[in-house]
């Protein structure tokens, strides 16, 4: 049986996690009415840096107690070397593992800090990207939880232990998820596509077996030490705070931050850009599979590209619209090649991936990679229609309040806008910067990125 005290913390976690849940509704309510109208609602971004060069972004949202906060470093992938492959996303796993002692302050373990952030009905942890290390908390404003929270983010911030035991018990568990994937022609298909795509670039280096055998925790601490000081930090806040509060808080969160990496003579070293393919690449890839996985695409565009809302709305149209698209017309809807085909553009810090996607019976797949060529060619070749972007303009606008319907989608927002260098009232004039543009503005920007004639054609699984 339970004990009474046992018995009194699992009610207090349930009336925590009730409580988040509340507050996630009322958050999505109060943000739709907010932005119901874009044209006549703004939600203002206060921006400012701190002495110690972390820049801080905040939106107030003082109608619910609840706060999140996004921390971003330029400590993604790009910046571990190609032989350690994996380096980062296992830091990030690690940095939720222990906790180190300082002072009067105990060692926390695994077990121990997830216990407590049960205990406070709150959220904390870390990701990884291509481009940046992110760190995320979602609490309470309660005065005593906050506290208690923020203290607690501030020691896995700043003192993570990186424990060997862990680490080899992760790693084991990672090269059995890769070992798994081997068998996924999705998965397959994708490692060789972007190895075609990207070549050496740090975008297109590959976690394996043998690169994960080579990082160890130490690997792990001169990598946080190197790259993870306040003055890169990028933070964003959305919740119940004050610009004073918000700067309070921010200071707390970096304080135990290493100070190594912000040593005036320590420099970020530089990142290649993405080399553009010099000639069309035809990969047939033998794999035994009910059907065929196809990718075609090459290097696109960086996201401070001045032609991203052309390129966004023009790939709506394009693959990204789902059943309204050109490529869900002709792939599917007049032939029937394939359940479900999409076109995306993926830009960050350097040029990211455009892509073509689909699957389709093996004795199909030359057919529809014929006519994915044909349909994005003419595309680029003729740009839209006038209807299809009057189409596209009235979809995207009327489904721009879904990107900013909770507190967590607002922070994803913000926090783009932070990373990316964005115009502060990015989100108040995106409406007017999609409304704007003609389908001459479309078919020049495709012009300008796409090369047809220099694209990967991945096909596995098909016949040769």
């Amino acid at each position: 049986m339970l004990s009474d005290s046992r018995i009194e913390l699992c009610a207090l976690r349930c009336l925590a996690t009730q409580a988040l849940s509340r507050i996630k509704l009322a958050s999505a309510i109060v943000l739709a009415l907010l932005v119901i109208s874009p044209a006549q609602a703004s939600l203002p971004i206060e921006h400012w840096q701190q002495p110690g060069g972390a820049r801080v972004y905040l939106v107030r949202s003082p109608f619910i107690p609840m706060l999140d906060v996004q921390i971003d470093f330029d400590a993604g992938q790009r910046r571990e070397p190609r032989e350690k492959a994996g380096l980062v996303s296992s830091m990030a796993n690690l940095l939720s593992k222990g906790v180190l002692a300082r002072g009067a302050e105990p060692p926390l373990d695994e077990n121990q800090i997830t216990e407590a952030w049960v205990d406070l009905g709150a959220r904390f942890g870390a990701s990884a990207s291509a481009d940046r290390l992110s760190f995320s908390l979602r609490t309470l404003t309660e005065p005593d939880l906050l506290a208690r929270a923020v203290a607690l983010a501030a020691r896995q911030l700043g003192e993570p232990s990186f424990p060997q035991r862990v680490w080899q018990r992760e790693r084991e568990r990672y090269i059995a998820d890769l070992k798994e994937s081997y068998t996924r022609p999705a998965s397959v298909a994708g490692r060789h596509y972007v190895k075609a795509l990207y070549g050496d670039h740090p975008y297109g280096h590959e976690m394996t077996e043998q690169t994960l055998q080579r990082i160890g925790p130490d690997d792990m601490r001169r990598f946080y030490q190197e790259y993870v000081g306040a003055c890169r930090a990028r933070v964003s806040l959305v919740g119940a705070l004050d610009r004073a509060q918000a700067d309070a808080l921010v200071r707390q969160l970096l304080a135990r931050l290493p100070e190594g990496p912000c040593s005036p003579s320590r420099v970020m070293p530089p990142v290649p850009e993405v080399a553009a393919l010099p000639a069309a690449q035809d990969l047939r890839i033998p794999f035994k599979a009910a059907q065929a996985q196809i990718f075609i695409g090459q290097p696109g565009f960086k996201r401070s590209d001045p032609d991203f809302f052309a390129l966004t709305v023009g790939n709506y149209i394009l693959g990204g619209g789902g059943f309204v698209s050109r490529l869900t017309r002709e792939v599917r809807e007049l032939r029937g090649l394939s359940y479900s085909v999409y076109s995306y553009f993926s830009p960050g810090l350097h040029a990211g991936s455009f892509t073509v996607g689909l699957r389709t019976r093996p004795d199909q797949a030359q057919q529809s990679v014929e006519v994915v060529r044909q349909v994005v060619r003419d595309f680029i070749d003729r740009g839209p229609t006038e209807a299809e972007l009057q189409q596209a303009k009235q979809s995207l606008v009327a489904s721009f309040v879904l990107r900013l319907d909770s507190n967590a989608r607002l922070l994803e927002n913000v926090a783009n806008i932070a990373w990316h260098d964005l115009p502060l009232d990015y989100l108040s004039t995106w409406t007017a910067q999609v409304e704007r543009l003609t389908t001459a503005d479309i078919r020049a920007a495709f012009a300008r990125k796409l090369q047809p004639d220099r694209m990967v054609t991945l096909v596995l699984g098909g016949s040769s």
